[in-house]
């Protein structure tokens, strides 16, 4: 069975959690057509407002800098912040907007950290993934080295990294070494597999999450996000005073 327990989840709240003492959303995909998430403006300003009603009062939105994939640099973010900015001025949302960067933990991010300051929101978190499928044989180095520089590495979703779900050390070394963790709501909702939920949710029951994210790329998202309010985990996340969103 594992570590971490069964995976069948807990039942669900009978209203659903209010998101606005979070305040504030760090991982999401809004500025249109640079990478999956958002692919017009229209449907960032829908995105948004949508949010808004959530409670949502900021949001850092994160675009995938990925080498072999997504090649944004911080000229192409910078420039598709200002014009989603000003469709937000123009649409009267009262939302506050930013941009830094999902960066996947590549040969390429080597490169880049080598060679540029690299995108950051808040007190100099830099939002991390990994791969899906193995992770780097030198993480812990490269964790090193970024808190050395004076970055705060944020670990993207750790809840979706499969070759971690059975061994609550590889988490527990990673929070050792001052590594925040940020869960996607959408998991919480079951969106991604039953496991991934309760992998969530464990974080959450070991005290190991630091930021909840939407991960909004699109309406489906959304309607995730909506669902994950059903939580109880959620609510006991935010009832913890534990989670840095609305410190950003």
């Amino acid at each position: 069975m594992g570590i971490f327990g069964n995976i069948f989840h807990s039942d669900k709240l009978k209203h659903p959690v209010d998101l606005s003492s979070v305040a504030a959303d760090m991982h999401s995909h809004l500025i249109p057509g640079i990478d999956d998430g958002s692919k017009t403006m229209e449907e960032s300003i829908e995105l948004i407002r949508s949010l808004h009603t959530l409670g949502y009062k900021k949001l850092v939105t994160t675009p995938h800098i990925i080498s072999d994939y997504f090649k944004n640099t911080p000229e192409i973010i910078t420039s598709g912040l200002e014009k989603l900015r000003e469709a937000i001025t123009v649409a009267g949302l009262p939302v506050t907007i930013e941009a830094a960067a999902e960066y996947m933990l590549d040969a390429g991010f080597i490169k880049k950290y080598k060679s540029e300051k690299l995108l950051t929101f808040g007190n100099n978190y830099l939002l991390i993934e990994l791969s899906a499928y193995t992770p780097p044989e030198n993480l812990f180095q490269i964790f090193f080295d970024l808190k050395i520089d004076g970055y705060n590495p944020i670990l993207a979703h750790p809840e979706r990294y499969h070759y971690w779900h059975y061994n609550i050390d590889h988490y527990i070394s990673l929070k050792d070494r001052e590594i925040f963790f940020q869960i996607n709501l959408p998991s919480l909702a079951g969106y991604y597999s039953p496991e991934v939920r309760k992998i969530a949710e464990q974080l959450i029951d070991n005290n190991l999450v630091d930021f909840v994210g939407t991960d909004m790329h699109n309406t489906v998202y959304f309607d995730q996000v909506e669902k994950s309010r059903f939580s109880k985990h959620l609510e006991k996340l935010i009832n913890s005073g534990k989670l840095l969103n609305n410190t950003l």
